[in-house]
């Protein structure tokens, strides 16, 4: 490289992140996760694993600043025999769960009885002391969930819906008619498009379930084999395709005693369930017509089945689902979202109850009439409000970062990414105000109320502790606004590097699509990964651009028809104006790397703009967009057969003959969300036509591979690529 820094002047520190980065599991292990907040708002429970690179959750409760462990797989007779179900390993899948053991759990109203699965078996833990005890269950159990006073639990086995007791009396309330149906489970779009992860909702009277059933035999079938093992069958799933048709969604009422009712909306118009419940006011249940334009929050008859439009939401493009939304307060006051322009508002009641430019991200909960939610006024950071009637809104999360929340009982618990990493504290809601910011946990019954301190005088403060990792790298990013759109962009230069001494080869690290942004005033893991690859001597600029979201429905609504021009303009805008902010950037020499969407991009920009990218690792790229989900894909291009240009326009299929520049491209052979079809068809595609180019084949694979080995290399194995591919050297561990 053409810097002057010397290599014996560089930092060795960095050596040891690949590894630790894999097993870390990017830093998610030893992070609280997944609180529940009692009624009272004394006590909260969550899960932990043992330490920064123990894999194993265990179940804690956090009471008066002490932490009690409540359940340890090590512990439990038994809880390590047998296999996770088939439905169990998909659920974790979709929620990109990287740990074992206790991974999720459910609790009745009081949060006094817990029950959660271990290898297919059913395991509950009442809070107020006592050791964990099996709950005899006739199968394999799924997403067991108490009833709320408590004296059930529900779960799902062999896709039927069973109901037992804490005796071990069992009651199978559903039997499956078919191999393709199941009772209670989230089907493939809802758990991966829709941020409903579950099947079944309980009534406040413990007597009557609310429950889907998915029938999965329309979808068309899709097969993963594992080419190192040739003796192993090939796994059969259902995948709906751009296009395709869906897996056919009702819901039934069901009784303790077995009576069952059939919820009746026209699912010939709306067949999304987007989602659904049962608070104090009835069942409800919001669906969406397949073209995504329309979306109806309906009440639901208990008795009958019968239901009643409560509200609707148009929109020309889309109607963009909302985390936690619908729901309704005590007095039954809806709780909606509502776009206007380049504002997303919270609505109570009908009623606008944020401010013109703070976005609205999601509903974190209801209690009696306050709203808890996430939104954004700065697209660096994401904060958790309250909404209260009489009071208005009020942040309660300070330092900057990106944030989320549960509140109950006058207790907030909030879970923060920020510039020093992960942090959970807990908080008193009526202390927020003298807060300093940086913590928390205002114990109730201390006496330390607000009215008792003095102005300014912080509360007791202390974390529900975090056993994550200290990275290896800290990320240095220097946040810019860019261009005329004000792209918002973090550019991330070698701690060695001395300013004006040298020219630095270029490396954009984007993600750049729908759902996720990179940039913010947080430590998160790509960050670490974006410095580690300054170290190695690049400049890492990443970028969010138009389509990412917390910038309104406008920014986001860009893309529609088209998910590729405008996402790549924008990479190539950001870079120029960082360039001329920033005169180490060398334009000569300038790579792309991503995974997902941002492996799509990364192809694409070495595709369609040769003039400005040298060099690109595309991971898990989707380049077909026909082959990908119904209703993400649709909700940004239409359908295909109805809109086969928007499909042609936004896929890297058709376009391969364009490539000019050293491409790698990586996929994981047992990906069911990006079929590893991608990746394959497109290399043949280059192939064909004498385009050079590289493929790594990850065998067992899946969208985000689990092999602390294979994650480690990885990141070698790409900085070693981009390096030869731009002809230059940089720093080696």
């Amino acid at each position: 490289m053409h810097s002057s820094t010397k290599k014996s002047e560089q930092p060795t520190h960095t050596a040891d992140f690949p590894r630790q980065f894999a097993r870390s599991r990017r830093f998610s292990l030893g992070v609280p996760r997944h609180v529940t907040v009692s009624p009272d708002g004394r006590r909260a429970l969550f899960v932990r694993t043992g330490s920064g690179t123990d894999p194993v959750g265990r179940l804690w409760q956090y009471e008066d600043g002490a932490e009690r462990l409540l359940a340890d797989p090590a512990l439990l007779v038994g809880a390590g025999s047998g296999t996770v179900p088939e439905e169990e390993r998909l659920r974790r899948e979709r929620a990109r769960e990287r740990s074992v053991g206790v991974v999720s759990y459910a609790t009745d109203e009081a949060a006094r009885l817990v029950a959660f699965a271990l290898s297919g078996a059913l395991w509950a833990v009442r809070t107020d002391g006592g050791t964990p005890f099996s709950v005899p269950a006739a199968g394999p159990v799924v997403d067991p969930r108490p009833s709320p006073d408590g004296e059930y639990i529900a779960y799902v086995s062999r896709r039927c819906f069973h109901v037992v007791d804490l005796a071990g009396a069992d009651r199978q309330l559903t039997r499956t008619e078919d191999p393709e149906i199941s009772y209670g489970l989230a089907e493939y779009v809802a758990a991966e498009s829709m941020h409903r992860p579950r099947g079944y909702w309980w009534a406040p009277d413990s007597r009557r379930l609310l429950v889907a059933r998915v029938d999965t035999s329309p979808v068309e079938r899709r097969y993963i084999s594992d080419p190192a093992d040739p003796a192993k069958p090939p796994q059969a799933i259902r995948y709906p395709a751009a296009g395709t048709p869906n897996a056919e969604v009702t819901l039934e009422l069901l009784s303790l005693e077995g009576e069952r009712i059939e919820v009746e909306w026209d699912r010939k118009a709306y067949e999304y369930v987007v989602a659904a419940g049962w608070d104090t006011h009835g069942p409800f249940v919001c669906v969406q017509s397949r073209d995504q334009r329309s979306m109806r929050t309906l009440a639901v008859d208990p008795e009958t089945g019968a239901t009643d439009v409560l509200h609707e939401r148009t929109d020309p493009a889309w109607v963009e689902i909302i985390e936690g939304t619908p729901a309704r307060t005590a007095s039954g006051a809806l709780v909606l979202p509502e776009d206007e322009g380049e504002t997303r508002y919270l609505t109570v009641g009908g009623q606008r109850v944020t401010p013109e430019g703070l976005q609205l991200c999601a509903v974190l909960g209801v209690e009696g009439e306050r709203v808890l939610f996430t939104a954004s006024d700065d697209p660096l950071e994401t904060h958790v409000w309250l909404h209260e009637p009489g009071h208005g809104i009020r942040r309660l999360s300070q330092e900057p970062g990106r944030y989320t929340g549960v509140a109950r009982g006058g207790t907030v618990v909030l879970a923060g990414e920020t510039p020093r990493g992960e942090e959970v504290g807990v908080l008193r809601a009526d202390e927020v105000g003298v807060r300093r910011g940086d913590g928390v946990d205002v114990r109730q019954g201390d006496g330390a109320g607000a009215e008792g301190r003095a102005a300014g005088d912080p509360p007791h403060q202390t974390f529900i502790t975090s056993l994550a990792e200290e990275p290896s790298v800290t990320p240095r990013p220097v946040h810019l606004t860019l261009g005329e759109r004000q792209l918002r962009a973090s550019l991330f230069l070698p701690s060695w590097h001395e300013e004006g001494t040298g020219k630095l080869p270029v490396l954009l690290d984007p993600y750049g699509g729908p759902g996720i942004q990179v940039v913010g005033r947080a430590r998160r893991w790509f960050s670490c990964v974006s410095q580690w690859f300054a170290e190695q001597g690049f400049a890492v600029l990443a970028v969010d651009g138009r389509g990412t979201p917390n910038r309104g429905p406008a920014w986001e609504k860009t893309i529609h028809g088209d998910q590729l021009t405008p996402a790549l303009e924008d990479q190539v805008d950001a870079l120029r104006a960082a360039a001329a902010r920033c005169g180490d950037l060398d334009l000569t020499r300038v790579a792309i790397r991503g995974w997902s969407f941002g492996g799509f991009l990364a192809a694409a920009a070495v595709l369609h703009r040769p003039d400005v990218f040298h060099a690109a690792v595309a991971g898990a790229p989707p380049t077909d967009q026909r082959m990908y989900d119904t209703h993400w894909k649709e909700r940004f291009l239409g359908r295909p057969e109805e809109q086969p240009e928007n499909y042609v326009r936004s896929s890297l299929i058709g376009h391969g003959h364009l490539l000019s520049r050293p491409l790698l491209l990586v996929h994981g052979l047992a990906d069911d969300n990006v079929a590893a079809a991608h990746t394959l068809r497109f290399s043949a595609e280059l192939l064909a036509a004498g385009k050079p180019h590289s493929v790594l084949p990850l065998p067992g694979a899946t969208h985000l591979p689990a092999d602390d080995a294979v994650n480690a290399q990885l990141l070698h194995f790409q900085r070693d690529f981009l390096l030869k591919a731009l002809e230059g050297r940089a720093t080696r561990d």
